[in-house]
């Protein structure tokens, strides 16, 4: 049965997107069948893996409010190993067309348990908001796995996170736990990413993973030309470090 893993932290910009679509594509060069879920309405996640997400007619949205059904929605190995599915601007609306759903909360789990023994892993990149769409990825989620940038606020914000994981463990969902802090945009010039790395390690009382996500040019390329940048570049540094940290999710889910 797969691992259900929501990449989240309502901070914006800390590398949720990039995380979800590299860590995907390293766990599927590592032989690992992987689902990813876009749950943001801006659909990055789905353009970064090369579909052109105004043309898709089946998308999260659809499955979400019941207008197509879960196996019409998976847009199969998109990247190897890797299938996707999709969200674009559409999504946006189902937050308010949600509302007065019963057990709304428990749609994406509904759906997701008629598929989710074909996967070892399924990935679901969430919004940067604290939001019905977070609250389902939540809901149906075995782990959360949380990008920190290496910047003075990174603590920010991340314990209402952990805030919201606990209520959503007592109220929604009994087996979910952190799988990890991973650390992005981890620039080794400065005194500041290191100290930042030393911070939450001290304060954290949860997993942090010894792989540090680099700045990277490549990195920051990849989206732009719709691949991870696995595919864009295989040696650059991001790609490096993204395989090391697949090693260390897989590990941990032996």
């Amino acid at each position: 049965m797969g691992k259900v893993i929501s990449v989240a932290n309502q901070k914006g910009g800390v590398g949720k997107t990039t995380t979800t679509i590299n860590l995907a594509a390293a766990l599927g060069e590592a032989g690992k069948k992987v689902l990813v879920i876009d749950m943001d309405p801006q659909g990055n996640t789905t353009s970064g893996m090369g579909v052109d997400k105004n043309e898709e007619e089946n998308t999260i949205y659809e499955l979400m409010l019941g207008e197509s059904v879960i196996g019409n929605c998976i847009k199969k190995d998109v990247v190897k190993n890797v299938s996707l599915i999709p969200a674009n601007v559409d999504f946006a609306a189902a937050e308010v067309e949600l509302i007065g759903i019963e057990k709304s909360e428990f749609i994406l789990k509904n759906q997701l348990e008629k598929v989710k023994d074909g996967y070892d892993f399924i990935l679901i990149d969430c919004p940067p908001s604290l939001s019905t769409l977070t609250v389902n990825a939540l809901t149906t989620s075995d782990s959360v796995l949380v990008p920190i940038q290496c910047e003075y606020y990174a603590l920010e914000g991340l314990s209402q996170l952990i805030h919201t994981i606990n209520l959503i463990r007592q109220r929604l969902n009994n087996k979910i736990n952190i799988e990890g802090v991973v650390f992005t945009m981890y620039d080794s010039r400065t005194n500041l990413s290191s100290q930042v790395v030393e911070n939450v390690k001290a304060n954290f009382a949860y997993t942090v993973f010894d792989t540090v996500i680099p700045r990277n040019t490549r990195l920051a390329e990849a989206p732009s030309f719709g691949m991870p940048v696995l595919e864009y570049d295989s040696k650059a540094p991001g790609s490096e470090a993204y395989r090391a940290l697949a090693k260390e999710v897989i590990k941990n889910n032996r």
